[in-house]
């Protein structure tokens, strides 16, 4: 059992406290939660993904041989290469995340 004290404003502890009012329960009450943040997840992931997809269709490279090619210091820092590497460090990161919800 989690006992979980969440330090928020006296507004957002009340709208917390309604929403937990409607849910069946709590175990459906932090299952919903989950979901969500899992949804989320999934849903950004392939928006960068689609974002990415510009750059590998532009540059007829794949995003793993860019950041590879990146980091080796041979792509320069054009402001593409720049943005295309953070699209692919924010992919792994939240592909990260992702995998710690799903366990």
């Amino acid at each position: 059992m989690l006992n979980l004290h969440l330090n928020v404003n006296a507004k957002t502890a009340k709208r917390l406290k309604k929403v937990l009012e409607y849910s069946r329960d709590e175990e459906t009450f932090a299952q919903n939660v989950i979901a969500y943040q899992l949804a989320e997840l999934r849903r950004g992931i392939l928006n960068l993904k689609l974002d990415m997809q510009v750059f590998e269709e532009k540059y007829r490279l794949s995003s793993q041989d860019f950041y590879a090619k990146f980091n080796l210091g041979e792509m320069g820092d054009d402001e593409d290469f720049i943005t295309w590497a953070g699209l692919v460090e924010m992919l792994t990161e939240n592909e990260k995340r992702l995998g710690a919800l799903e366990r």
